[in-house]
Formats: structure tokens, C-alpha cells, sequence
């Protein structure tokens, strides 16, 4: 028996680490297999013969705007964290010597205490007598604790006489009126807007949860290492958790600003922008601009992928040749506005300003990944222009536009048929070039 049972159990086991190995290179294999098919799709996409040069361009450049980035915050947290030594080496050296402190320096310490306690600083008198400080003045009943425990821990501060007066609500006291609400001291990663110093020290953390995560590759790993990345994320790009994810209330949207001149009346550039069927003849993306009535329009876009995307938008405001503005419908994939001013300039040119935002998908994460390809809305936005300037100015359809060419017997914005000297020409040019 003990040699059977001596016999089957390394087999056994052999079998068993077989099976495991084989389990492992079919990983391998499948993790090889996806990294081909995305390095495929990312060679495919960098190298298109029609956009690829603009794409390696933009990346080329939003590496170098990196790099740049890099070098100033290496010299930030540089600066900050000496700071913050020689900070923590003093106060270590404060408490173990007694100094005198005069009243004049203890008021500016208590006033700049105050100032991080409440949302009305100004309305908050401070006498100091001897280490002994008086606080008098009206305060909300929420802020009142918070102000006396911050005074009091202010060094030098021998005791604090409260004679605050109050108030549950601003009501009608003119000296609590607007003001903007104090958190007091709070931790460093608790704040809106972290330092430096937190932020290198948060990523460091999270790159190290990451890094155990490939390591150990269990549950529990898994899920620190997915904290990980979000630690490292927020302190890469020192937004909130909301704003990266592009989720909450508050989530800050993206603004877009551009513009351009185009060698062409106001009246003729107002009513193309008007026509949403000329939006898929100069914007690559655009698949649908359709008009359904009382100021609304329907479109459909490439969206990652190309992926169609569809929303609903409604004009909120046009007045004829000088602006035009609209906005989203609630509940619409993609939540954007924006207006467009239509200014003319001399020799029947029409100057263009364009102001937008917009919510992208994904939020803060999903919009830097699109902006390193340059398909972003932002980025988007400069050859759309330039599709739309040559479409109104020339009276064709740019070739590389979303939808073909109009057909016969549709109308499409003619050329203007001027004639000018070499020396006009070129001052046209310049014109149409933009600033």
C-alpha cells in the first residue's frame, strides 16, 4: 500500500503543476494575444494614411507638453517638500523652548486662524492681552465651535474669552452677508486641491498598491490594487474622484474657445450654420444633423470606436447675424452648449467665436485619453474649421467630409465671385487666416 500511495502522489502532483502551467501559458498566450490586437489597432490608428501624420504630430507634441509639465512639477514638489522639512523641524525645535511672543504677533496668528474658521473673518474683533486673547463679534452657530478650538490651539495662546454673539441664521446682519464657507485645518488628502508634497507622496503609495497587485494577483490585491490607481490618478492630475469619473453634480465641465475668419458675408456664414444639414459636409464625425422642429435638431456622431452617439439639442438663443446659441437636452449621451458670435469684419469677412463645454465620457480620464490621439472635441474642432472655412469660401464639400457631396439640384454656399489685384489677394489671405 505505502508503495502504490509512494507511486500516485508525485504523479499527482506532477500532474497537478502540468495542469497549472498549462493554465498559465493559456493566459500568457491570451494576455500576448490581446497586446497584439490592441498594438494593431494603435498602429492602424497612427499611421491611417489620410490622418495618421496629424495624429503622430499631436502625440509627438502632447508628449513633449508633458514632458514639460513633468519638469516644472518635479521642481514644485521639490520646492514643497523642503518647505514642509524645515517647517516640521522648526515646530519640533518650538517645543522644547519656551519663547515670549508679543501681542502684536499673536494677533496676526489668531486673525490668520480666523480666517481659515469662518466665512466672515472681517466681523470677528481680536484683543490680545498677555497671551490672553478676546474674540467679540456676530458668528454663524455652526462656525462658533470650530473658531474657539482653532484660536485655541494656537501657540502662545494662554486663554480665550468668548463673548461671540451667536447667530443661527445671517438673517439681516449686514456683516454675515455672502462670505465663503471655511473647513478649517483639515487633512491633506481631504482637501479640494492637494499639495505637492501629498501628491507625490499618494502616488507613490498607489503606484506601490498597483505594483503588489501584479505581484500577488488575488482578490484582495485586486481590489487595493484598483484603489491604487485611483490614488495614483487623483494625485497625477489633482481632481476629484467625481471629476475624473465624470460623475456627480459638480463635476467641472471642459470649455473649448476658438476662432477663425472666413472670407465670406455674415449673412451668407449665419444662414449656413443655421442649415444643420451642412454640419456633416465639414465635420468629420458627424453622421446625422437633422432638424425635428420648434428649435431642436438630432444628431448622431462617431463616438470612440465609432461607436454612434446620439443626442438632442435645442437652440436657446439666435439673433440673425450675430449669435447663435444652444444646449443639450437632459438626459443626452454626451452634455455640451455653447454659443457662436458672428462678427463682420471689413471687405465682406465674417469673424467667428466660437464658446463651448461640454461633459466628455469617461470624465477627466476619458478626455485625456482622447486629447493624446487628438480626438477630442478640442482638438477636433481646428480641422472641422478649416473643413467649414474652405466648404463656405470655395462652394465644395472637403473630401474628407462625413457625408458625400450634395446632390444635383441641391444648394450649397457659392464662392464670391470677386476679382482682386495680387496685392488684394494676399490681403484676403491674411484675413482669412485668422488670428
Amino acid at each position: 500500500m505505502n508503495y502504490w500511495t509512494n507511486s500516485i502522489i508525485p504523479f499527482g502532483g506532477r500532474s497537478r503543476r502540468r495542469a497549472n502551467r498549462g493554465a498559465m501559458n493559456s493566459q500568457v498566450m491570451g494576455l500576448m494575444g490581446l497586446g497584439g490586437l490592441g498594438l494593431g489597432a494603435g498602429l492602424m490608428f497612427m499611421f491611417d494614411p489620410d490622418r495618421g501624420r496629424r495624429r503622430r504630430a499631436l502625440a509627438r507634441d502632447r508628449m513633449a507638453h508633458a514632458a514639460r509639465m513633468l519638469s516644472r512639477a518635479k521642481c514644485a514638489t521639490s520646492r514643497d517638500l523642503t518647505h514642509r522639512i524645515y517647517g516640521a523641524l522648526a515646530e519640533g525645535g518650538n517645543l522644547f523652548r519656551r519663547e515670549e511672543i508679543s501681542d502684536g504677533v499673536l494677533t496676526e496668528r489668531v486673525r490668520a486662524r480666523i480666517g481659515r474658521s469662518v466665512s466672515h473673518p472681517h466681523a470677528i474683533s481680536v484683543t490680545v492681552n498677555d497671551g490672553h486673547v478676546s474674540l467679540s463679534g456676530p458668528v454663524l452657530a455652526q462656525e462658533a465651535p470650530r473658531l474657539l478650538s482653532g484660536v485655541s490651539s494656537v501657540r502662545g495662546v494662554k486663554g480665550v474669552e468668548n463673548m461671540l454673539t451667536v447667530h443661527t441664521e445671517a438673517e439681516n446682519i449686514s456683516s454675515l452677508q455672502g462670505g465663503r464657507p471655511r473647513t478649517g485645518d483639515r487633512f491633506a488628502l481631504m482637501q479640494t486641491n492637494w499639495s505637492p508634497t501629498a501628491r507625490l507622496l499618494a502616488g507613490l503609495a498607489g503606484g506601490a498598491l498597483m505594483a503588489n497587485c501584479l505581484a500577488r494577483r488575488d482578490l484582495v490585491s485586486a481590489a487595493l490594487g484598483t484603489a491604487g490607481f485611483g490614488l495614483l490618478m487623483r494625485s497625477a492630475t489633482n481632481l476629484g474622484i467625481k471629476t475624473l469619473l465624470g460623475i456627480g453634480r459638480d463635476r467641472r465641465p471642459i470649455k473649448v474657445q476658438k476662432t477663425i475668419n472666413i472670407h465670406a458675408p455674415v449673412e451668407q456664414v449665419f444662414g449656413f450654420w443655421t442649415d444643420h444639414r451642412n454640419f456633416p459636409r465639414f465635420m468629420t464625425n458627424v453622421r446625422e444633423a437633422r432638424p425635428t422642429g420648434n428649435g431642436r435638431s438630432h444628431w448622431v456622431v462617431s463616438g470612440p470606436a465609432g461607436l454612434p452617439i446620439e443626442w438632442t439639442a435645442e437652440v436657446t438663443q439666435q439673433v440673425p447675424n450675430k449669435l447663435l446659441a444652444w444646449n443639450s437636452l437632459p438626459g443626452s449621451t454626451v452634455s455640451h452648449g455653447g454659443v457662436v458670435h458672428f462678427e463682420p469684419i471689413h471687405e465682406g469677412s465674417t469673424r467667428i467665436h466660437i464658446e463651448m463645454c461640454y461633459h466628455p465620457i469617461g470624465g477627466a480620464i476619458g478626455h485625456a485619453l482622447a486629447r493624446f490621439f487628438g480626438s477630442d472635441p478640442k482638438s477636433e474642432m481646428d480641422a472641422d474649421l478649416l473643413r467649414m472655412k474652405t466648404f463656405i469660401e470655395k462652394g465644395r464639400t472637403p473630401h474628407d467630409a462625413a457625408v458625400a457631396p450634395p446632390a444635383a439640384g441641391e444648394t450649397i454656399p457659392s464662392r464670391p465671385s470677386l476679382r482682386t489685384s495680387e496685392a488684394t489677394t494676399r490681403q484676403q489671405a491674411h484675413l482669412a487666416g485668422g488670428p
